[in-house]
């Protein structure tokens, strides 16, 4: 197991800027690095473009695919950089900070996700020529950004009951059931205030694009050269959605493509876009997997530091562990109001609606047995497995999932247009060799 490679599928590379050393102050200094761009405030070096460069070309020849020369990543990495920084930036300003007890929270669910302990997966790391410091690093800086996103695009999402029924009850809801798709993309961007010019070249070279994908051309190979969306430097891989899930026109034109087959260039608020249907799978589900689960939340405050809360945690779990009453303790101690009254009961829930750690905990957990003590974004929980089993697909759930399927398609296009929207707002100064200079 390449660890090098699970960390890449986790997180977006994210690689730290190299300084400039010199010798004594009367020596001659010798540039060791440079600035390839100036970000608002910050400015992006060589050394994080050439180091960024390599690890995609590496994470490309893992998938098998050819690698392309680095002048030809050189611009679409970059530009993924700019955009990181920005968000950086933003997160900076915001006063986001990723707490230690955070940082170690989440190296730890990523050692879980190789089944290693934290150690072991540090060991692994070192093997696979990546340092510790530098994958905490890596994770830092994503969690920064996600969270950046979620207060600048998710929280502002909103999805009413009404377009909750509406969606049910239309075409495109009767296909919520239906199978998923695993689809890859080309974006060709038009800036929002382009010329005739701009956008009719910019149809003319995705119309290209598709006539060599029509003719057998590598689909991985030119969403890294020519496609301007977030996940290009993964050959335009979204993952897997539902057609319900999609903007018009592609939710109907999906359902009938074979595997393999890529759709001709359509016109949307951000440019041209092309899919690829890589694969489909599933179909209607009929039953939910639900488990009966209880637990304990306990948060750090004022009074009780990170440390002193694991502490807590971990004598509560030997006090349950040596016969004291689950639920009275939950009474007594639990600080989660909706659950602490009823002795942590949290009734059958949906595991899919519940965060990735407490999900992995409760899924690792027999029935009628306690976790050992484990941390979320919420806190420290212990928790006891009650029971599990498969129900019918009730209306509720067909509601959640309508609401989960609405909130995701606004979410893209939100984030695609905030995204732009940031890119074009900033001051950014270009100095890569061989690039235009543009400055916003």
């Amino acid at each position: 197991m390449n660890v090098k490679t699970k960390l890449c599928d986790l997180l977006r590379p994210v690689v730290l800027g190299a300084m400039l050393l010199g010798t004594t102050a009367h020596a001659a200094v010798q540039q060791l690095d440079r600035v390839v761009a100036i970000v608002d405030n910050d400015v992006v070096m060589q050394s994080q473009l050439d180091q960024r460069v390599k690890e995609v070309q590496q994470t490309i020849a893992k998938r098998g695919g050819g690698v392309p020369a680095a002048s030809v990543l050189q611009q679409q990495v970059l530009e993924r950089l700019i955009v990181e920084n920005l968000q950086l930036q933003i997160g900076e300003r915001s006063g986001i900070r990723i707490t230690d007890e955070e940082l170690n929270g989440a190296i730890a669910t990523i050692a879980q996700r190789n089944n290693m302990s934290t150690e072991q997966f540090r060991a692994a790391l070192a093997h696979d020529g990546l340092s510790y410091d530098d994958a905490r690093e890596q994770v830092k800086r994503e969690m920064i950004i996600s969270r950046v996103r979620q207060r600048r695009v998710a929280e502002r999402i909103q999805v009413s009951e009404q377009e909750v029924k509406n969606f049910l009850a239309s075409d495109l809801g009767k296909m919520q059931l239906s199978e998923e798709l695993h689809l890859a993309n080309i974006q060709i961007q038009v800036p929002e205030s382009a010329s005739s010019a701009a956008i009719q070249a910019a149809a003319s070279k995705a119309e290209d694009i598709y006539r060599q994908l029509k003719q057998g051309a590598d689909f991985n190979k030119l969403a890294i050269a020519s496609s301007s969306s977030e996940n290009a430097l993964e050959g335009g891989d979204m993952g897997w959605r539902k057609p319900a899930q999609l903007p018009a026109p592609f939710d109907r034109m999906l359902s009938s493509m074979p595997v393999g087959d890529v759709t001709q260039p359509v016109r949307t608020p951000v440019g041209f876009i092309i899919l690829k249907v890589l694969d489909k799978r599933g179909g209607a589900t009929q039953t939910v997997d639900e488990v009966h689960v209880r637990h304990i939340l306990l948060k750090p405050s004022e009074i009780r530091s990170p440390a002193q809360t694991e502490e807590l945690a971990r004598k509560l779990y030997e006090r349950i562990e040596n016969g004291e009453d689950f639920a009275t303790l939950a009474k007594n101690f639990s600080e989660d109001p909706g659950s602490a009254l009823n002795g942590g009961d949290l009734n059958w829930v949906n595991p899919q609606s519940l965060v990735p750690e407490f999900r992995e905990t409760m899924a690792s957990t027999p029935v009628e047995t306690v976790s050992r003590p484990f941390q979320t974004q919420f806190g420290w929980h212990v928790l006891q497995v009650l029971g599990r089993r498969a129900t019918d697909n009730t209306e509720q759930a067909r509601d959640q999932q309508a609401m989960t399927v609405l909130r995701n398609r606004k979410y893209d296009e939100e984030l695609q247009t905030w995204m732009r929207q940031i890119r074009d707002e900033a001051y950014v100064e270009i100095k890569l060799p061989g690039a235009d200079q543009a400055a916003q």
